[in-house]
């Protein structure tokens, strides 16, 4: 039984080395080319203003906008806390355009509670449109899960993290981030629900 026990909290230990590896690895990459869409990722926003980790997420998503990658530009995210008065969604197309993103440019997902759920709309939507391929955009620890959930849903995804994310602050952000993103991906293979 011990043995077991041994075996089974080594086993944990790989797996997650391993996988802590694989984030990083992800998200130390910029894959952004030329594509379909822009999709960027929601996160907290207050009474209509993103959150400094939102704002970071947007500012990217609108320079590669402006780049030219894509002609259209996906934001994405629900309601996050009861109370709400805008989604995330709502407030990163008021963000957009108040940079310079035409409003007929902005595809809006705004039911999404979780990465999952905003990607298979995403998914929906962009099929719907006969778009395939799109440019993810998100914090680095957040890449590995957003780019398997995307490809999960047929999306042919490329990844392209901000780098200026108030997640990479300090160290013990960076580690609390890959823990969760280890939760999330554990989760999502393990059961096929999203965090």
């Amino acid at each position: 039984m011990t043995r077991l026990l041994v075996a089974a909290v080594a086993g944990t230990i790989v797996v997650a080395g391993y996988t802590s590896v694989r984030i990083w690895e992800q998200g130390l990459r910029d894959d952004a080319r030329p594509t379909d869409a822009i999709v960027v990722l929601g996160a907290a926003q207050y009474n209509g203003a993103p959150s400094p980790l939102f704002q970071a997420r947007l500012d990217h998503a609108i320079e590669l906008y402006h780049e030219g990658i894509a002609p259209i530009l996906v934001v994405t995210g629900g309601k996050g806390r009861e109370g709400d008065t805008t989604t995330e969604g709502d407030a990163a197309m008021a963000y957009a355009v108040a940079h310079d993103v035409p409003s007929s440019a902005i595809l809006v997902e705004d039911r999404g509670r979780n990465t999952l759920e905003s990607l298979r709309t995403v998914g929906s939507m962009l099929r719907d449109r006969s778009l395939h391929q799109a440019v993810f955009v998100s914090d680095r620890s957040h890449m590995l899960r957003v780019l398997r959930m995307a490809r999960d849903q047929g999306i042919d995804a490329y990844g392209s993290p901000t780098r200026t994310s108030p997640t990479e602050s300090s160290l013990s952000e960076q580690a609390k981030d890959t823990i969760h993103e280890i939760g999330g991906l554990a989760l999502y293979f393990l059961t096929g629900t999203g965090l």
